[in-house]
Parts: C-alpha cells; sequence; structure tokens
C-alpha cells in the first residue's frame, strides 16, 4: 500500500476574505496547510502573511508574481514533498467549497491513495448562467479526450492529488496554468493510469465573491488547451489501439502508451 500523508494547498490570488476559516478549518482537522500567495496586491499579501505559522503547520509560500493558480499549486506541491508529504489537498481560498467534506475526500485519499481524488460539484442557484454553460462544454471536450466517461467533472478544484505523479506530470508534459489547470492536470494523470474517483460535494458562489475569471484571456486559454489534448489524443491514438490488438498493455489501462 501506498503510504499516505496528506497536506493542504491553498493557493490564493487576491482573495483573504474566506481565506481564515478555510485554514481554521484545516487546522481543526489536523492537516497542515501550505498557502500560495500568488502574487497578491498589498491587502492580501499582508493577510496572507500573517497567517504564516510554522509551528502550528501553517507555511505560506510568497510568489512575486501572479503566475497562476497551476504554478501556484505545483509551488506548493514540491514545498509539500521536501517535507515528506505524499498527497496535496487543494481547496480554494475563496469559500467555494465545503469544508464539511474535507475528512470524506481525505478519508476516499488515505483507502485509494494512487487515485485521484476529486470533488464532483452540486451547485445551487448561485452559479451563473454563463459558467454552467462553460463547464458542460469542458465536460464534452474531456469525454472526447479520455475516450470515457469515467471523468463527469474535471473543473473542481476541491481534491487530493497523488503529489509525486502530479509533479511528474507537469515536468515533463505541458499543462496549463490558469484556468486551464484543473482540467489539464486531470487529462493528463488520466491517461498516465491514474483512476478518477469523484465525490459528490456542494459547492457555492459565495455573495460578493471576487473571481478571477478573466473572460476573454482564460476562454482563449481554455480552447488552447483542448486544442493540445485532443491532438495528443489524436496522435497518440494509433499506438493505444496497436497495443490492444497485440494485448501489450504497460502500466497503465487507458493510455499505456503514453511513456
Amino acid at each position: 500500500m501506498k503510504r499516505f500523508q496528506p497536506c493542504a494547498i491553498v493557493p490564493s490570488y487576491n482573495h483573504h476574505r474566506a481565506i481564515d476559516d478555510v485554514v481554521a478549518r484545516l487546522h481543526a482537522e489536523g492537516v497542515p496547510v501550505f498557502i500560495v500567495d500568488d502574487g497578491s496586491e498589498a491587502e492580501t499579501q499582508r493577510h496572507l502573511a500573517g497567517l504564516h505559522d510554522p509551528d502550528a503547520n501553517i507555511i505560506v509560500i510568497r510568489q512575486e508574481d501572479n503566475a497562476g493558480k497551476g504554478r501556484a499549486v505545483a509551488t506548493g506541491m514540491a514545498a509539500a514533498q521536501e517535507k515528506g508529504f505524499t498527497h496535496a489537498l487543494q481547496v480554494d481560498a475563496d469559500g467555494q467549497h465545503c469544508l464539511d467534506d474535507i475528512p470524506k475526500l481525505l478519508k476516499a485519499a488515505e483507502r485509494d491513495p494512487d487515485h485521484l481524488i476529486t470533488g464532483k460539484p452540486v451547485y445551487d442557484d448561485s452559479i451563473p448562467t454563463g459558467r454552467k454553460i462553460g463547464r458542460w462544454i469542458t465536460h464534452v471536450w474531456v469525454w472526447i479526450e479520455t475516450l470515457s466517461f469515467e471523468i463527469s467533472d474535471s473543473m473542481c478544484g476541491f481534491r487530493v492529488f497523488p503529489i509525486s505523479e502530479s509533479l511528474e506530470v507537469m515536468e515533463h508534459e505541458p499543462v496549463g496554468q490558469r484556468m486551464d489547470f484543473d482540467t489539464e492536470i486531470m487529462v493528463r494523470l488520466f491517461w498516465r493510469g491514474v483512476h478518477i474517483r469523484e465525490i459528490p460535494t456542494p459547492v457555492i458562489y459565495p455573495e460578493g465573491n471576487t473571481s478571477n475569471f478573466r473572460v476573454f484571456r482564460d476562454n482563449v486559454l481554455i480552447s488552447m488547451m483542448h486544442t493540445r489534448l485532443v491532438v495528443t489524443m489524436l496522435c497518440r491514438l494509433p499506438g493505444r489501439f496497436l497495443r490492444k490488438v497485440l494485448g501489450t498493455g504497460g502500466k497503465s489501462d487507458h493510455w499505456a502508451d503514453l511513456e
């Protein structure tokens, strides 16, 4: 059985109103926390810096430039791996996620440490219509890219990553750094044979929440991401088919020809 030593990674860019509650809940669950300040402006920077408390297993890492959520998560994972952690619970800093489900996700990851455990969002009426439509478009593309329905929602940032496998993907493959990160890292882990387990969880858009989604920039990035994934899938499809015909699959029962 793979060793299971979890921590939490909370990327933040100009979000500080809800992060105290997020950190307090993680601390109450006994989960060490890595907060990654992704180049936030002065008010948030000061607030996050004040949460730094190594004696309480709360570490704040500052990135001077806003490099994106994906880069922030990678920075947190690298720091966590150096400290001996094997799994990272990713939690957004803006209060969207149901913190009551933290134990549920961690227990699932401990039971299946080789899996990526992800929240499957259950939305209320607070989700903007445009975001709902955009999510469904991505869902369809992911089904095409994976030739599977195993991933029903790839966009929830409430998940438990196996750290070593995730860092391996980010080191050797192109993975989006901003709003394209959550979907692309999941698809590429799936291609490498990492199974996805989904846990239904409520997700809300809190009143007064400041979204970091930039309509033009991020829709372009997401479109470019799906183009990369589809082209890669088509290039690797013949090898996958040949392996199935010859019965020479490797470690992955998804895309064994990938490595």
